[in-house]
């Protein structure tokens, strides 16, 4: 059985798809996270094992599937990791409705990533259809917290990885559809400064402003970016009453490096910023960290050329690179297990207002996702 000749339909996946983008579900609504895997845990009744985690910490569960096999839990298999959680708030299908424009598909989360993770899905249901029984097993795990670091699910994915020879992470196709084999470290951070508080109209020059404290720090970190090493602030919270002077500033900042020497160093010049400048305090404290995933590694290459293979055959070249931003292929490809990334759909406008997937890479990644687990040995 040839699993690139199996009967994938755009129109047909494009509507399995629609009730996953439609519902909503952004990070720290841990409801609302759970609700699309009740949804995913349906579409994936049949296929095997099927497992919900608990969440913790604040956030949603996991959804955990283990596809029938005679090596099941005996031989390292594969692991096809993807998170269910997206940056969008409930209410974002007002602006941003699942939409259809020619090849052109939109809605809150579809490029990251519940289109790669639908389509995944869907290449897994056609092969238990067909009668095909993969050479390694194969596990399907949905996490609900990725796009805050994965502070909750951590430990699971590197566990359920450790279980695994290889690991498959559909997140988004890189700009020319290619794939990812390495991703930079990212580090977050949580910023506070404190203040004095005094009436903002009758007594101004009694209060220090916490919040003017962090407008001035925010230029000096952003300021500390060179080509090794970035830095960004991309939250703030200070404040109640226009009229009172803020005591109290809290913001979240985030650094990404090529290499871990050069994270390490731009934490150690981020801690080293603490202190009290001209009345106001100033904290920081780690968020958590993604470590490099370094290119190259002879496991991931050796996956990345059966990939590439069955790309040609499907029609179209695959490329590589290490990539920015961070996914949960960091971790596991950190602990040197084979890893692919990017084997999600193509697209644009990921975390913006304009997210939307080309319709046709649906069933192009279904193909690849297919042959990939039944070529991998």
């Amino acid at each position: 059985m040839n699993p690139l000749n199996l009967p994938f339909d755009t129109h047909e996946m494009l509507a399995g798809l629609k009730p996953w983008i439609e519902c909503e579900s952004p990070t720290h609504d841990a409801a609302a996270v759970d609700r699309m895997l009740d949804m995913a845990a349906y579409d994936m009744a049949g296929l095997g094992t099927i497992e919900r985690i608990p969440g913790r910490m604040g956030f949603g569960g996991c959804l955990r599937v283990r596809l029938p096999h005679p090596d099941q839990g005996k031989v390292p298999g594969i692991l096809i990791a993807g998170h269910m959680d997206t940056v969008h708030p409930v209410g974002t299908l007002d602006v941003l409705p699942f939409r259809v424009d020619g090849d052109i598909c939109y809605g809150p989360g579809i490029m990251d990533m519940k289109g790669g993770n639908f389509a995944s899905v869907e290449a897994l249901r056609q092969l238990a259809r067909a009668g095909a029984r993969t050479p390694l097993p194969v596990t399907v795990l949905f996490t609900p917290d990725e796009e805050v670091g994965t502070p909750s699910t951590r430990a699971l994915i590197e566990a359920e990885a450790a279980r695994n020879k290889y690991v498959l992470v559909p997140e988004p196709a890189r700009p020319d559809g290619g794939c990812t084999i390495g991703r930079y470290a990212i580090a977050r951070f949580n910023l506070r400064t404190v203040g004095q508080p005094s009436h903002a109209g009758a007594r101004l020059s009694d209060g220090t402003s916490a919040i003017n404290a962090m407008a001035r720090r925010i230029i000096e970190i952003e300021d500390m970016t060179g080509p090794d090493c970035t830095f960004s602030v991309g939250v703030i919270h200070a404040g109640q009453w226009v009229n009172c002077v803020s005591s109290s500033c809290d913001a979240e900042a985030l650094s990404m490096a090529k290499k871990q020497s050069d994270l390490d160093d731009g934490v150690a010049r981020m801690l080293a910023l603490q202190g009290t400048v001209n009345g106001a305090d100033f904290i920081v404290t780690r968020g958590v960290t993604r470590p490099v995933w370094e290119p190259d590694q002879p496991g991931t290459m050796a996956m990345y050329e059966i990939a590439r293979e069955i790309a040609a055959e499907i029609g179209f070249d695959l490329s590589c690179e290490s990539s920015g931003g961070g996914s949960d292929g960091n971790f596991t490809g950190a602990m040197g297990i084979a890893t692919l990334d990017g084997l999600g759909v193509r697209g644009n406008g990921l975390h913006t207002l304009n997210e939307h997937i080309e319709i046709s890479s649906l069933t192009e990644r279904a193909r690849l996702m297919a042959a990939l687990v039944m070529r991998l040995t």
